[in-house]
């Protein structure tokens, strides 16, 4: 594993980890190596199980969800009121 393991970090820390992983997201699918990849892939999934086990009962959302986004009007525009 490379990083500190999540388990570890205070939430402040875990936030951070989180909001770096996500931002470097983009170039590491697009001119990362496959190994990179895979590296960011793993972080990626251990940073956000650990936020998840961590808030179970985060905020979602209704626009998020499978439903809300049915209700959303064609070209994601909320439906009319």
């Amino acid at each position: 594993m490379t990083g500190v393991d999540p388990s570890r970090l205070d939430d402040q820390q875990l936030m951070k980890e989180l909001e770096n992983i996500h931002r470097t997201r983009h170039d590491t699918l697009l001119y990362g190596s496959n190994d990179a990849l895979r590296a960011h892939n793993e972080r990626m999934a251990q940073l956000e199980g650990e936020y998840l086990r961590r808030n179970p009962r985060r905020t979602v959302a209704s626009g998020r969800t499978r439903e809300g986004a049915r209700d959303r009007a064609p070209g994601g525009a909320p439906p009319p009121m």
